[in-house]
């Protein structure tokens, strides 16, 4: 490979990072968004988890409609138009304050995440060699986008007044991310970006048909199932996080969205460091002792939140255990999505790989909104502590769908050699 071409590589991996990092702010903003909005705009829990359905819905159609032709538009392009349509959504909401803005801006950011996201994970096979050095750079990227959840919490959390947490003083926070988008856009607009891809020639009735083919695959279907409930506990978890600091634990609001942080800086630390666990032991292993460690840690930490009481002048020193033990969740899942993704990617032809990632951007968006609306409801009705008690189902779940996903994807590869 020429030095020229190698740098060209990296450059393109840069941009892909930076788009996923501002995406990762925006779209992981829900949970905290959520709780600003019940005490800013007087909105009951059960309205406001529809902000999640306002996210991931625009991204499952969006996906669905883009996904089999996104070669024929280019991924440069694809990526500069979703900053900067994410960009101006940002600018929305310090403009016109209002929950139904509120909506229209994660309606606008999932519209152009569709975008971004099957554009990246489309391009992973064009700046790496190898399965191997595929599942590597999904790991870092996956990564790299939960350090972009966890500086958006911080971001967030300097917006927001102490005196007065119901303030729309937080609203200006978007001028900053707007700011960011059109970085991103100019880092985009001057990396040189080449497909590699050869574009087909077929309709796009075909290709839409080539995409719903791959559905029926066995091997597709166990994954999207497993795909679906493992965002359905994330974003769950993730999204109401914040709301459950500050309602069960008794955080106050800023400190409750700084303490979701720490969920996702071990989300961060669980997908960076895990391409070297996984290539020493192997990815099904590693993934189902992750599995029992999520639910030993559910089991084990909800039990001592019962009884807590909110205190406004409670401080990191003073912070129920559970504010630390049980955010440590996310780096038994982290491995989890990237893992699934890179072997079920890797046993496809490069041209498979956009519609391919369209299935996975649309079951996951449909499992994360699933995951925030049943989480809100039992929140809304229960307690708090029931709602992060009702992950336990779908970790079970996943457990026995990966099972067969193992076996099914060693069948696929025997067959191919």
């Amino acid at each position: 490979m020429s030095s020229g071409k190698a740098t060209n590589i990296v450059r393109m991996k840069l941009a892909l990072a930076l788009v996923y990092f501002v995406f990762a702010i925006l779209l992981n903003s829900v949970g905290t968004v959520i709780l600003q909005v019940i005490v800013t705009f007087d909105v009951s829990k059960v309205s406001a988890s529809v902000l999640e359905a306002f996210k991931d819905i625009p991204i499952a159609v969006m996906s669905f409609l883009i996904a089999p032709f996104l070669p024929r538009l280019g991924y440069k392009n694809a990526l500069m138009g979703s900053m900067l349509f994410a960009g101006a959504a940002c600018c929305l909401m310090p403009s016109i304050p209002g929950f139904w803005t509120t909506k229209m801006m994660f309606l606008c950011v999932g519209l152009s995440f569709a975008f971004a996201k099957v554009t990246i994970y489309s391009s992973v096979a064009l700046v790496t060699n190898d399965s191997r050095e595929h599942a590597s750079f999904m790991s870092t990227i996956e990564g790299l986008f939960m350090v972009g959840v966890l500086s958006g919490y911080w971001i967030f959390s300097f917006f927001i007044d102490p005196a007065d947490p119901g303030s729309p003083v937080w609203l200006n926070v978007y001028w900053v991310l707007a700011g960011l988008c059109v970085i991103v856009f100019l880092v985009v607009w001057s990396t040189p970006f080449e497909n590699s891809v050869e574009v087909s020639k077929a309709s796009f009735r075909e290709d839409f048909l080539v995409m719903l083919a791959l559905v029926v695959k066995p091997l597709v279907c166990l994954f999207i199932v497993s795909a679906f409930l493992y965002v359905l506990i994330e974003q769950g978890l993730g999204t109401w996080l914040p709301t459950f600091n500050s309602q069960v634990l008794g955080l106050p609001a800023a400190m409750s969205i700084q303490a979701t942080s720490i969920f996702a800086a071990c989300l961060a630390v669980g997908r960076l460091s895990a391409g070297p666990v996984i290539h020493r032991f192997g990815w099904y292993p590693v993934l189902n002792i992750c599995l029992v460690l999520m639910a030993v840690t559910v089991l084990g930490t909800l039990p001592f939140t019962q009884g807590l009481l909110p205190d406004p002048a409670m401080t990191w020193s003073n912070a129920p255990t559970a504010a630390f033990v049980f955010p440590l969740i996310g780096l038994f899942m982290a491995p989890i999505y990237p893992a699934m993704s890179s072997v079920m990617l890797s046993s496809l032809p490069k041209e498979r790989h956009s519609s391919m990632t369209g299935l996975i951007v649309i079951f996951s968006a449909l499992g994360g909104s699933t995951g925030s609306i049943i989480t809100g409801y039992v929140f809304e009705h229960y307690d708090g502590r029931q709602a992060f008690y009702f992950s336990v189902i779908p970790i079970i779940a996943i457990t026995i769908t990966l099972a067969i996903f193992r076996r099914l994807s060693l069948a696929a590869k025997e067959k191919a050699q």
